[in-house]
């Protein structure tokens, strides 16, 4: 089988591996959610509050100690499920999260994950790509299902394998717009303008339908910012790790990028940090990890439903790669209201907009929240409590 080729022959060889419970060892980074793992996420993604980090604080809510971030899990296991296709570009394209329990600090958690489908796709930017999907599940020490996370991985062509201007989806772009010093004052007042709720309680009654929440503004996007999530998250394992591990991850796998500069194989994961690279597949530039992008909306969602508040559910679709130096606001509207589970839910819409007018992702989520009719949120949600 052709390497970094898509065709008939490698789409099927894909296709063999649905319903395979696949190996996860390159993609979890951690095994417990330790005070020191949730407290490295938390700086991982900006997130001051006090729920995950602070264990006085947390002694004193409903849940009597610290929790794990609802996206933590991404540090379990990072939801990346594209096996086969060796040499083929995998770009993240969104998750499906569903969260049914909490997980509270000194938590083990282990994970299962298969392929469930694999799509042929078409379009202008690439003649032939494959949408890859699959499911992971996240089991507490004790048993209790915490969450599933359904991931999507578009597989394109790199480099020299892509139609000439192909997949060019940063056409344009730099490494980053420039900003005036007005427009950077303005921006890190916004930053600096997050609120976390806390302990000041939000009743599912109070919620009003077209109610729209706090923005959530990060940028603007910086490689530091980068490598605080790879810290947080998974180091460089799913791109095959570091010195030996490296090399063998190559032979076996036959997955690596040429670096130009050197004639050396590394990994093709270096695009979000190296410009080059990231325009070589396709992305106009160093970008970010998708993933990163969806627990900025979990922090946002978290800071509104406060400590007793729970997120249920958070579906994102990534559209458009967020390139270094562009930032990001994550806008979200109250879309509907209802009772389910002896519970109030509330639906709400996500849209992430950068500094030009652009979606980069859109988005569904509901969160759980206690009412005067139901009192406080039982878990597991949906089940005895």
């Amino acid at each position: 089988m052709a390497v970094g080729v898509i065709d008939a022959e490698a789409i099927a060889a894909a296709r063999e591996m649905i319903g395979v419970p696949l190996r996860r060892e390159r993609m979890q980074w951690v095994r417990a959610a330790t005070p020191d793992a949730i407290r490295h996420f938390a700086w991982g993604v900006g997130d001051d509050n006090p729920l995950w980090t602070d264990p006085e604080y947390a002694a004193g809510t409903r849940w009597g100690g610290p929790l794990a971030p609802p996206c933590f899990l991404y540090a379990v296991d990072y939801t990346v499920v594209a096996p086969r296709l060796p040499g083929v570009q995998w770009i993240y394209a969104g998750t499906e999260w569903t969260w049914w329990d909490v997980l509270r600090s000194g938590e083990s958690v282990s994970s299962t994950a298969c392929l469930t489908d694999v799509e042929e796709k078409s379009g202008r930017a690439f003649p032939l790509w494959v949408l890859q999907t699959g499911e992971v599940g996240y089991t507490a020490a004790d048993g209790r299902e915490l969450a599933t996370a359904i991931a999507t991985c578009a597989r394109t062509p790199r480099g020299a394998a892509r139609e000439p201007g192909a997949g060019d989806r940063g056409k344009g772009a730099t490494d980053g717009p420039l900003y005036g010093p007005e427009e950077l004052a303005s921006i890190e007042e916004e930053v600096l303008a997050e609120r976390v709720r806390g302990g000041e309680r939000l009743l599912w009654e109070d919620v009003e339908v077209g109610e729209e929440l706090r923005p959530m503004v990060k940028g603007p996007l910086s490689i530091v910012d980068i490598v605080a999530w790879y810290s947080a998250t998974q180091g460089a394992e799913p791109y095959g790790g570091a010195h030996a591990r490296a090399v063998r991850y190559r032979r076996r796998h036959r997955d690596w990028h040429v670096n130009p500069k050197t004639g050396a194989p590394d990994a093709a994961g270096r695009g979000h940090l190296e410009a080059e690279t990231g325009r070589d597949v396709g992305m106009g530039g160093a970008y970010d990890v998708g993933p990163q992008r969806i627990s900025w909306a979990a922090q946002q969602l978290s800071n509104w439903i406060g400590d007793d508040g729970f997120l249920h559910r958070l579906a994102v679709v990534l559209r458009e790669p967020n390139l270094v130096g562009h930032t990001t606001w994550w806008r979200t509207t109250v879309t509907g209201k209802r009772e389910e589970w002896d519970t109030g839910l509330v639906d709400l819409e996500l849209a992430a907009v950068n500094q030009a007018g652009r979606t980069t992702a859109t988005g569904s989520a509901v969160v759980a929240l206690p009412s005067e009719r139901h009192g406080e949120v039982r878990l597991p949600l949906g089940g005895e409590g």
